[in-house]
């Protein structure tokens, strides 16, 4: 079992590795497919052995499911599927003990159609307090037949409305499915509720907060029509915003908790503002993620993140995959090794012998940059994306696509913990079927092989937690030849990254820490290798 991080000052988030837990897919404790709290509970040794400092939950509440769980119907509850609040309590507990702490997500921008909210306000009609809570307007068109504006839907490839209409006549606004109706932040007891949220998960032991959607929340009070490229956006990012998180981080301040902000925004003085020493800790990094594996692309990320961190005094975050993306094993096995929504389709080939080395060098790259990790779980298994056969797919983002985007499900796949077991150990079967051959990532075997990408993460981590050099801090910049990443951290510590075609030698030092892959025989780093030094 793992040992507590040594690291107990308040500043703990700034050189972090964080795990994301996808609960439903984790682990099954009671047999019934669906993965749980009691799976995480039994797992916590794996998770401390593997030498995370902590764990993202995405949303465990009550929840009908329409959107993986994004939906929610009650924050104070969690969800019979995966267990009690109890057991959530007696869960955070118990990895505090092991020194790992926990973060859970808020999903503020909206709530499930079947929040005791939305429900009431459907119940009292136009015109009533209820529906103040929410966006609802009458359409346009001769008879309010028309949705009251032409908002994009922000599930990527869909072409729906982001409007419904009620049997009454109104519409109400969902910037995602018509199951996740948005919230009127201008409302003060939209705010009120969710500062009380924030107390209650905080009252509870929670270090931290994911936001998901964070600069979507605060519209515009017109609605008027949205024109790309024209800004300020309707309901992108707005000014508003800003006054939310600062109230937020007060909240937040008498914990001694931190947030981090899923926050997609291509300007980076605009992305910056978030994280003002009064407002979120910290937030995603997202170009980071969608990069190629091309070494100048990957360089001028690193470069561009760290920049507009700096003027903030924010920590950057180093993220290469999480349960919306394509698993990293596959997207570096493609010819086009970046990610965007908006070009997923069925049938890319892939060579995942390919992807999975470029994968274990990825991975020492970003357990080397200055800042936090994320770590989704199933990367430190190497798992693929899995084919989901089309009639099993779950996921509302094909649907919405009209059947053409395969969905998210490929990434969620239940993970594999013991090769010789029914379902790989998972549990019970699984909610999403997991493909021939997912047994051979089982933890357990991987766990015996000093070669397996298992092995190398508790190694990198280890090392990250150990040696000097890692988390936060500086970082410089090595010559080195075309297609080579070469930098220094502090205490001699020096990572390099071989993207180029052929074999780099290593830049001077004392001793190898640690490589993606063997050397070859003249000691040079080959193709898709990386190697961290002491110099």
């Amino acid at each position: 079992m793992g040992q507590p991080s040594a690291r107990t000052h308040d500043d703990w988030w700034r050189s972090a590795a964080i795990y994301q837990v996808y609960v439903r897919s984790f682990a099954d404790g009671d047999g019934d497919g669906t993965g749980d709290l009691a799976g995480v509970r039994a797992r916590l040794p794996y998770l401390a052995e593997l030498g995370v400092d902590a764990l993202w939950f995405t949303p465990w509440y009550l929840s009908p499911l329409a959107d993986g769980g994004y939906d929610v119907a009650d924050y104070r509850v969690i969800d019979p599927a995966f267990g009690t609040l109890a057991e959530a309590e007696k869960l955070i507990a118990e990895a505090r003990e092991l020194g790992i702490r926990t973060i859970v997500d808020i999903v503020p921008n909206h709530v499930s159609d079947q929040h005791p909210w939305f429900r009431a306000a459907v119940a009292a009609g136009p015109g009533s307090p209820e529906r103040e809570l929410f966006h609802f307007r009458a359409g346009r068109g001769e008879n309010g037949e028309l949705p009251p504006n032409d908002w994009p839907s922000q599930f990527a490839g869909s072409t729906e409305p982001v409007w419904t209409r009620l049997p009454d006549g109104e519409w109400y606004l969902h910037l995602f499915t018509p199951e996740q109706p948005d919230l009127n932040w201008a409302h003060p007891a939209v705010r009120q509720e969710h500062e009380d949220v924030l107390r209650f998960w905080f009252e509870r032991g929670v270090a931290g907060v994911r936001i998901d959607s964070a600069a979507l929340l605060a519209k515009d009070p017109a609605l008027p029509d949205f024109t790309e490229g024209r800004g300020p956006s309707p309901f992108v990012d707005r000014d508003e915003l800003h006054d939310i998180y600062r109230a937020w981080r007060a909240v937040a301040d008498e914990y001694d908790a931190i947030f981090v902000g899923e926050v997609w925004l291509p300007d980076s003085e605009r992305f910056a503002r978030y994280l003002r020493p009064d407002e979120l800790h910290t937030a995603f990094n997202f170009s980071f993620l969608a990069c190629p594996w091309d070494a100048e692309r990957l360089r001028t990320s690193i470069d561009e993140t760290l920049a507009e961190h700096a003027p903030v005094g924010a920590p950057a975050t180093w993220v290469l995959c999480n349960h919306d993306v394509t698993r990293t094993v596959t997207r570096y096995g493609r010819a086009d090794t970046g990610f965007d929504f908006t070009a997923k389709e069925f049938g890319t080939p892939t060579d995942l012998e390919l992807g999975t080395r470029r994968a274990r060098s990825a991975a020492l790259l970003s357990l080397a940059l200055p800042g936090a990790v994320y770590v989704y779980q199933g990367e430190e298994l190497g798992l693929p994306e899995a084919d989901i056969p089309r009639e099993s797919i779950q996921d509302p983002m094909h649907f919405r696509s009209g059947g053409t985007d395969p969905g998210r499900d490929g990434c969620r796949v239940p993970l594999p913990w013991e090769a010789g077991a029914p379902y790989a150990g998972f549990g019970g079967e699984p909610w999403l079927p997991q493909p021939a051959g997912w047994a051979a990532y089982a933890a357990d075997r991987q766990g015996e092989d000093p070669a397996s990408m298992l092995s190398l993460y508790r190694a990198a981590l280890r090392l990250r937690r150990s040696a000097a050099g890692f988390g936060d801090g500086p970082l410089t910049w090595l010559p080195a030849p075309e297609g080579v990443l070469a930098f220094d951290r502090t205490d001699g510590l020096r990572c390099v990254v071989n993207l180029s075609g052929t074999p780099a030698e290593l830049p001077a030092h004392t001793s190898v820490l640690l490589t993606s892959g063997p050397l070859d025989a003249e000691g040079r780093l080959p193709q898709d290798t990386a190697a961290w030094l002491r110099a």
